[in-house]
Parts: C-alpha cells; structure tokens; sequence
C-alpha cells in the first residue's frame, strides 16, 4: 500500500478527535464505548488544545488524499507519563489501514523526530493484551512498569531506539 508520512496540518488537529477514539483498545467481544467517551478528561488531555506546548508534534499518515492515521506526543500526566519532561504517544490507524507497516513507519517517524529534538526518553501506555505490544517492542520500547492491565513502556532514544 502506497501512503505517505507527513507533520499535521493546522486545519488537521479536529482529526485527532477521531484517531483518539480509533485508539481506544477494544478487547475481542467488548461492546464499542459511545464516541463521547473522548470527552473525559483523561481523553482530552491526549488532545485539548494541541500544539499549543512545545512538546506537542504530530505526524500523519496518508493514503491518496486521506488521512488514514496519526502519532503524536505531548508532555501530559496521562495513563503513561513517567516524569515531566519525558513526552508521551499516542497512535492509531483505521482498521482498514492496519497491519500494512503504517503504524511502525508513524511510530519510527516519531521516534527518530524526538530523537533529533534531544529528548532522551518518551513513553506510552498500552492494554497487556493490545496487539500492538508486539510493535511498540519492535521499535524499541521496553516495559518499565505494569499494572493488572496494562503495560508502562519506555524507549530510551539515546540507547535503544535504532
């Protein structure tokens, strides 16, 4: 599949709104939450106000003239914030545009971007038994804390990240 990987647009941000929803992990024979469950504030603080931090940057992914995916990171007290200073991800793809390589190019995208910014680390948070466990470790991210649910994971950028 031919897409492209390109920073957000200002007149894109409203997309983030979608892709925070798309990222929302849905066990197998889980019912959908409602799409209002991005109002929550533990929602909003992966998208209110974006860009208006020097530590939020968004990467996009394209297919012909549609958005069909997004990383991006802020320094944010959300489910896998380590420390302040320390940026974390957030990603997603549409379901037709998964497991065709675009989420690990979103993800080295970033990585490589924070890397050339002088961050040493950044973060995520993800649900032990999410499928994309496998890749966030493939791009260099190590669990550094977990909980019954979910994985702390961290990529150390001066060290690990290739």
């Amino acid at each position: 599949m031919n897409y492209n990987i390109r920073k957000i647009r200002e007149d894109e941000y409203s997309l983030l709104e979608d892709f925070i929803y798309e990222a929302i992990f849905i066990p197998e024979g889980v019912e959908l939450p409602p799409r209002s469950i991005i109002n929550k504030p533990d929602l909003q603080v992966y998208i209110e106000d974006f860009e208006t931090e020097k530590d939020d940057i968004c990467f996009v992914a394209e297919v012909g003239n549609k958005v069909v995916g997004a990383v991006w990171v802020r320094d944010m007290q959300d489910y896998g914030h380590i420390a302040d200073g320390i940026p974390s991800f957030a990603i997603s793809l549409y379901k037709e545009y998964r497991n065709y390589g675009i989420g690990t190019k979103l993800m080295t995208t970033m990585l490589e971007e924070l890397k050339r910014r002088g961050y040493a680390k950044t973060s995520l948070a993800v649900q032990k038994a999410n499928y994309a466990v496998k890749m966030y470790k493939k791009v260099g991210f190590v669990i550094y804390d977990e909980n019954d649910e979910e994985y702390i994971m961290v990529c150390d950028l001066q060290n690990q990240f290739i």
